[in-house]
């Protein structure tokens, strides 16, 4: 324990010119949770011995992956000026699909430590979630952090951050979330730039959640921060949203354990526990107010999280489809921002069909579906949501390509992103190559050093979600960094591509795809299936096709008996015979034969582990 940490104050002793509310903005990667966990340790809320890397982060895939995907919230103590400080950190997540939680998590907050790689420098998610910040009217405290790497060089990445932010070089704080160098002079200057919390202790109370998370035992532990009046335990809250009342069972603050209070005051930041079992009754960016004395007005704000992706989840054995039900009920019960609803494919069978986030948000469902419930699964190719208007003047959503309608269609709009990319200025031509392939238009480029540009496009959103984040990073060698936020819908010239076996749709392998790559989709899954589809007794087409227009095709040669290996020469007639009789069998066979697309052929063709050995 620092010497200058101090015991953790009684939450509701703490007056709201002693507390001091910030957050830490950074991109993925940049020693975020290394600070965190040297900030509690000096604080002295966790003692050495309790002491574990990325404290904050509970998850297993959190650890191993080295990033933050629930935001955390925590007390710490501390004393200057012979005075002592309640200091409330909310962690943030760093990646472009929650930023929603981040958004809510700034709105909790008066200050923000905007914290920078010294060996990498400013990347696209720290401009993103910089612009957040500013737009929540938040004090930023620019920090180098890593200043103990070989690769290190803080003078110029603080040149770059002070001009971004507009302050000197030297106002930039340096720092070593690993040894620990500069973090006290950090806390120090917390307490010093940040504003107090400001609110009217007599008005009704009002809190707004950041954060809810479902714990096994207790249920939904909801993370609040009071902005108005105060909350007591045994009182009745009501949700202003969805106006559910429930009893306040518990109530109290994170430090970094949950420690009960007598209540939560002005500014102050905390948890509470109402027994509810279900995360969708206390939403993030909700207001909670009492039921006795109501708020009239809910603080602003507040939206559903919508999905961005879809994709459906199938099990590989259809008899753990129950059990996939299951889980997926228990995830929500933790991720309110996963939907999911039931869905039937003719060549999967049963599943679900999921909205996600964003790519991260899919993976990470589907690796805890996998770790935690022990489910193999299938998942098809991620879409995005198309509305298309037909003739007679209808408009259709479209999630999965098997609703896109048969009749003939007026206009199809698809999503659209604003992207910005970040990137060292040699490898600009790649990407805006890579941007124009993916249909992208150019909104603006702009310098931030001699060395580092942002360019911005708008991109359609459906061909971001496939294989753009891991081309960007292979063609700028892993420097660039990406990030984008919705920009509305746009027509386009999109085309529903069906992949036919023998005649049938096989709806699992349908795509909506660009008319101008129709033929190159068509062509690619037509090969790729061929390799893949073990070989019949009899010819097997695979073609691809837009309505009724067959676009490519290749055909499964048929396994060939030798019928004629028992005539020892004689007469041909007889050899004719034979060969007329294995022929009107084969045709038989080819009417009453289904094509059996086996298991790994569909997880090869939907996962594309084909297509590198395609290329090659």
């Amino acid at each position: 324990m620092s010497p200058r940490a101090h015991t953790p104050l009684q939450p509701a002793a703490t007056p709201a010119p002693q507390i001091r509310n910030f957050c830490i903005i950074a991109h993925i990667d940049h020693g975020k949770s290394t600070l965190a966990d040297r900030m509690l340790q000096i604080t002295g809320v966790v003692s050495d011995r309790d002491m574990r890397a990325q404290y904050l982060d509970r998850m297993d895939i959190e650890r191993e992956r080295g990033i933050t995907i629930k935001s955390q919230a925590v007390r710490m103590p501390w004393e200057l000026d012979g005075q002592t400080f309640a200091l409330n950190m909310i962690d943030t997540p760093g990646h472009v699909d929650f930023t929603y939680e981040v958004s809510r998590s700034l709105a909790a907050c008066e200050g923000a430590i905007l914290l920078v790689d010294a060996a990498q420098g400013i990347e696209a998610q720290t401009l993103a979630n910089l612009y957040l910040a500013l737009e929540n009217d938040l004090h930023i405290i620019p920090v180098l952090n890593k200043i103990d790497l070989p690769a290190a060089d803080p003078d110029k990445y603080a040149k770059e951050l002070a001009s971004l932010i507009g302050g000197r070089p030297e106002d930039v704080l340096r720092v070593s979330g690993k040894t620990g160098v500069g973090v006290e002079e950090l806390l120090d200057r917390l307490v010093q730039q940040i504003p107090a919390p400001s609110g009217d202790p007599q008005a009704p109370a009002r809190a707004m959640i950041f954060d809810s998370v479902y714990d096994a035992y207790r249920g939904v532990v909801t993370y609040v921060r009071m902005i108005d009046g105060s909350l007591e335990p045994r009182e009745r809250i009501q949700m202003m949203s969805t106006r559910a009342t429930h009893d306040l069972l518990e109530i109290g603050v994170s430090s970094p354990e949950p420690v009960p209070s007598k209540g939560l005051g002005v500014g102050e930041v905390g948890y509470l526990i109402t027994g509810v079992k279900d995360v969708r009754l206390s939403k993030v960016g909700d207001t909670v107010t009492t039921a006795r004395k109501p708020a009239s007005d809910a603080l602003p704000g507040y939206t559903d999280p919508k999905p961005m992706v879809y994709s459906g989840l199938y099990p590989i054995d259809g008899s753990d489809y129950g059990e996939l039900r299951e889980a997926l009920d228990k995830l929500k019960l933790s991720d309110a921002s996963l939907v999911y609803e039931p869905e039937t494919s003719v060549a999967l069978g049963f599943g679900f069909r999921c909205g996600f986030l964003g790519l991260l948000h899919l993976e990470i469902i589907t690796e805890r579906l996998a770790r935690e419930f022990d489910l193999d699964l299938i998942t098809t190719a991620p879409s995005v949501i198309y509305e298309v208007t037909t003739d007679t003047g209808e408009k259709v959503m479209v999630t999965n390509p098997s609703e896109y309608p048969d009749g003939r269609v007026a206009t199809v709009a698809e999503p659209m992103v604003k992207a910005a990319i970040l990137l060292p200025k040699d490898y600009v031509g790649t990407v805006m190559e890579l941007c124009q392939s993916r249909r992208g238009t150019l909104l603006g480029m702009e310098y931030f050093s001699e060395e580092r540009v942002e360019l911005r496009y708008n991109i359609p959103l459906g061909e971001i979600v496939f294989d753009f984040f891991d081309q960007l990073k292979s063609k700028t060698q892993g420097y660039a960094s990406l990030d984008y936020e919705p920009s509305g819908q746009q027509d386009a010239d999109l085309v529903k591509v069906d992949i036919l076996l023998q005649g049938d749709k096989v709806d699992a392998f349908s795509s909506i795809v660009h008319r101008d790559k129709a033929y190159a989709y068509g062509t690619l899954m037509a090969e790729r299936l061929r390799k893949l589809i073990p070989r019949q007794q009899f010819e097997v087409p695979i073609q691809a096709a837009i309505g009724a227009r067959i676009i490519a095709r290749e055909t499964i040669r048929a396994i060939r008996k030798d019928v004629l290996a028992k005539c020892y020469g004689g007469d041909i007639t007889r050899k004719r015979k034979l060969l007329e009789k294995q022929k009107e069998g084969k045709k038989r066979m080819k009417m009453v034969g289904r094509v059996e697309v086996p298991q790994e052929a569909f997880i090869a063709a939907l996962s594309g582990d084909v297509e590198g050995k395609d290329k090659k």
